[in-house]
């Protein structure tokens, strides 16, 4: 009789501990969809606040520059691990630059990569990668290059 209840005891307890394990997995599964991760790490007078990832790659990255002097963006690019070999120039006739005033943005649309290929990913992967960015200064014309990195979930 003993037997019995303890046994009886043990199971009802294993049931309510599967059952709270279960609720606290589809929590912890709505709260990670609804707080994308976005990191994007950039040299002073940079940053980005804003990323979006699709599943085939091509993220939207709100690009602000609050640098001394405007900028005008010639090529930007997005890759794991870094390399120059996917650095886009910018196609926007006739200069061919994205000019960006001191304090304001820009929201560019890159294709990141991965291992040499166009990246994708199921919605909720974590996209983690270089992101170069070639500019010219608008006060001295003198080209220059960011390094920055990027961390991002795919969102749609």
């Amino acid at each position: 009789m003993k037997l019995q209840s303890a046994l009886e005891y043990l199971i009802t307890y294993s049931w309510a501990i599967i059952i709270i394990a279960i609720v606290a997995v589809a929590i912890f599964e709505v709260l990670s969809l609804s707080n994308p991760v976005e990191e994007c790490t950039l040299p002073a007078g940079f940053f980005c606040p804003v990323m979006v990832m699709s599943q085939n790659g091509l993220m939207q990255l709100d690009l602000v520059q609050s640098t001394q002097y405007p900028i005008e963006v010639t090529a930007i690019g997005c890759m794991t691990p870094s390399s120059f070999a996917y650095v886009v120039p910018i196609n926007n006739p006739p200069a061919n630059t994205i000019p960006i005033p001191v304090g304001s943005n820009y929201t560019f649309s890159v294709q990141c990569y991965s291992n040499g290929t166009a990246f994708s990913g199921p919605i909720k992967s974590i996209y983690s990668g270089s992101l170069i960015i070639n500019y010219t200064n608008g006060y001295t014309n003198l080209p220059n290059t960011i390094y920055g990195s990027v961390r991002v979930s795919v969102t749609r």
